[in-house]
């Protein structure tokens, strides 16, 4: 039996420690759907459209890997899909507790499902979506942090201050 496993989450941007998540845990399963949420009461950066095309771009070399949108609940996502794993990745002990929280509510929801937690490699524990976003807003280097598309597309939609001079 195909064993199908969802990563969701809202990507915005998708960072090194998201890739790293993909790239080892593709191997463990037969196809591997990383959920982009489209509906989440973030202020997102770039649209759900954009989140999608930047992490399929990155992630084409993984043959079976996914990317697709989702709105709603992502247990619902996850079964439009068959998948039986919740894959979540974790950065360090204090991301252990709301995951855990969540996996219990996913569970919940969706029984026939299972949590898989996986951790970061060590060298990506610092890397956060929201730190990305801050320091491309504020000039900084992101390079050591995200995909170079990734980088073009946080330079282009925020950094423009940085190259006019504004502040």
């Amino acid at each position: 039996m195909a064993t199908t496993a969802v990563y969701p989450g809202t990507f915005d941007p998708i960072t090194l420690g998201h890739c790293d998540i993909v790239t080892r845990a593709a191997p463990l399963f037969d196809r591997l759907i990383l959920g982009v949420a489209g509906s989440t009461g973030k202020n997102a950066v770039f649209s759900t459209e954009e989140r999608v095309h930047l992490a399929t771009e990155i992630l084409a070399d993984l043959s079976n890997v996914e990317v697709k949108r989702f709105d709603g609940l992502m247990v619902d996502f996850a079964r439009e899909n068959g998948a039986t794993v919740v894959l979540r990745g974790l950065r360090a002990v204090t991301d252990f507790e709301y995951e855990f929280q969540l996996a219990g509510m996913n569970r919940k929801l969706m029984p026939e499902a299972d949590t898989i937690f996986l951790p970061t490699s060590e060298q990506h524990t610092y890397i956060s979506s929201s730190l990305i976003r801050e320091i491309a807003k504020l000039g900084g280097d992101i390079t050591d942090f995200v995909h170079p598309l990734v980088k073009d597309a946080l330079d282009e939609r925020v950094g423009s201050h940085k190259k006019t001079g504004a502040s």
